[in-house]
């Protein structure tokens, strides 16, 4: 119950980070933010909630060496087992695509904001590049045309023409931000994993002793 209670909390964490949901909010040209990122956060967030209930079935089998009970807590640890299983593969599958997706989103604004032909949506453009900026303090691609670099004070207002040698490109800054991101999921389902392992080897060893010796327990 309590590793649930982490695990939720994490995942609620993860979930409102100001960061990622700054960024996974933005719309532009009628396209939302991709939130593939948030896929995995929400099976955290179930996981946690399930794990905080199968605990309490766990523990008022144990007190009413119930083996029917035990026998459902386990069941449950099996599933909530294979689904960290399932949500570690398909975070390691994924684990550019987030990046990826957002890089992509930045790129479609940052084309439009640099646009000398005044394309109706530049404002909105900027608007978005400013949110990018701010959040991630990053100024660019990192291989900026001679264009962007004219532009970049209005792009960039908190960087001076030195400042924006020196920043980071936000596709670096994107990179890192999503791999610290699943890094921290990876380690709290790895965590999980081997806490339901053990709950898994108790439970059949309480279960084996409550039928052997039902006057004991």
């Amino acid at each position: 119950m309590l590793a649930g209670g982490v695990i939720l909390a994490v995942a609620l964490w993860l979930r409102h980070d100001s960061q990622t949901s700054n960024l996974l909010i933005l719309q532009f040209e009628g396209h939302q933010a991709p939130g593939t990122f948030y896929i995995s956060v929400y099976i955290l967030i179930a996981v946690g909630a399930v794990m905080m209930l199968v605990g309490f079935l766990g523990c008022y089998g144990a007190i009413q060496e119930s083996q029917c009970l035990l026998g459902t807590f386990f069941f449950f640890l099996v599933i909530l087992f294979a689904c960290e299983v399932a949500a570690a593969m398909w975070g390691f599958m994924n684990r550019d695509t987030i990046s990826k997706e957002l890089i992509n989103f930045y790129d479609s604004a940052y084309i439009k904001a640099v646009d000398v032909s005044g394309s109706p949506s530049k404002d909105s453009a900027i608007k978005v590049l400013d949110v990018f900026h701010t959040t991630l303090d990053c100024c660019g691609k990192g291989d900026d045309t001679a264009l962007f670099k004219q532009v970049a004070s209005t792009l960039c207002p908190r960087k001076s023409a030195e400042d924006f040698l020196k920043s980071q490109s936000c596709h670096t800054q994107l990179v890192e931000l999503f791999s610290e991101k699943l890094y921290l999921i990876g380690l709290a389902a790895l965590v999980v994993a081997v806490i339901m392992i053990f709950e898994m080897i108790f439970t059949m060893v309480l279960c084996c002793g409550i039928r052997n010796n039902p006057g004991v327990y």
